[in-house]
């Protein structure tokens, strides 16, 4: 077994989610949220560490990390694991970070996430949005999504993403995966071929630029779904983001097109269970209404969250809604929620009318 393949099955075994190769320091791990050094492995060398990284790349792979300095790509240990990697060099040598993705894909059941959201499956057309920052689960959430919908319906499914993670086996739906630098140059490049392709579903991984956020919004007013993910913390940090991201003369136009296209946004964060031995994902949900097309338009996002206050019967949740009843349930500290809330005076004052002790100092 390779060097590598050893610490990476080591990691999964360990429970961890990601392994760091740092230069000058023992292989660190991420355990329930927090970083720990393996303390019984070697510390990792200049040497050492290009050696490992290289021994799982093929010619290719190096060759494009020799150019452009950093690299992006899946790699698989049959029965064990796949894993997203990031190779990079720094100032020390060439390090990498090693990212657990599961062979089996949870469903949102077993996720502890709100069934509502498979009401996205459902959906004929549209653009729905996954957000959060790095780590937070975006991924796992989009792939329960996607099996829901294959295991229920018919549908041609086509994933573009950098590099591919959840790998999907036909069910009831076919599903085409595109890797960006392998099966296709660009994202951008890849939705505008995906249009030809007779997709029912577009899941777009990650979009990171005015021009993939643009042609994911077209290709949604065309009558196709589409997922997609933003590094943002909040359904109206999300539509901001999206309309931010245009000149301003072009904003008007953007807000109409967002307006008739977005079916929903889910926002979510990773926070450590109360216990300390695992973590837990705490979810805003918001689902497309009128009312919400017109704040669209109006430029009026600020509102957002009292529409998703007031849409709880429609199985709208807010962020700081969802931390406040895992406190409640004593699933999450008042601590860990309070770090996490978006709304920090008006979670405290909650907490307080609730009787809920915190130490924030």
């Amino acid at each position: 077994m390779k060097e590598l393949e050893r610490l990476l099955k080591k990691m999964v075994d360990m429970k961890a989610s990601d392994l760091h190769l740092v230069i000058g320091l023992k292989p660190v791990i991420r355990l329930h949220g927090d970083l720990v050094q393996m303390e019984d492995e070697e510390v990792v060398t200049p040497e050492r560490s290009r050696e490992m990284i290289y021994e799982i790349m093929n010619e290719n792979q190096r060759k494009a990390f020799e150019a452009n300095l950093d690299f992006d790509f899946a790699y698989e240990i049959s029965g064990v694991s796949r894993f997203r990697c990031n190779v990079l060099n720094t100032i020390k040598g060439v390090q990498g970070v090693f990212r657990i993705i599961p062979t089996r894909i949870k469903s949102v059941q077993e996720l502890g996430l709100p069934e509502t959201i498979l009401r996205f499956g459902d959906l004929r057309q549209g653009l729905v949005l996954v957000t959060g920052p790095t780590g937070s689960g975006k991924s796992t959430t989009l792939a329960a999504i996607i099996d829901y919908i294959n295991q229920t319906r018919e549908a041609h499914i086509i994933t573009i993403e950098d590099p591919i993670e959840f790998v999907h086996q036909n069910k009831k739906s076919v599903i085409t995966h595109r890797e960006v630098g392998t099966h296709v140059s660009s994202f951008v490049e890849a939705i505008k071929a995906a249009g030809r392709e007779d997709p029912d579903i577009i899941l777009v991984g990650e979009m990171r630029d005015t021009e993939t956020i643009s042609i994911a919004i077209t290709t949604a007013s065309f009558g196709i779904l589409v997922f997609g993910t933003l590094h943002t913390n909040s359904a109206a940090a999300t539509i901001d983001r999206i309309i931010d991201s245009y000149p301003h003369e072009e904003q008007p136009q953007v807000r109409n097109m967002l307006a008739d296209s977005l079916k929903g946004v889910v926002s979510q964060q990773l926070l450590k269970t109360a216990d300390g031995n695992g973590r837990i994902a705490a979810v805003e949900i918001l689902f497309a209404t009128p009312a919400l097309s017109n704040l669209i338009r109006e430029g009026k996002t600020f509102q957002v969250p009292s529409l998703i206050q007031t849409g709880q019967q429609l199985g709208m949740q807010s962020m700081d809604q969802c931390l406040y009843n895992y406190i409640k349930k004593g699933l999450i500290t008042p601590e860990a929620g309070f770090e996490k809330a978006l709304d920090k005076v008006q979670f405290l004052k909650l907490l307080e009318k609730e009787g809920i002790s915190i130490n924030i100092n």
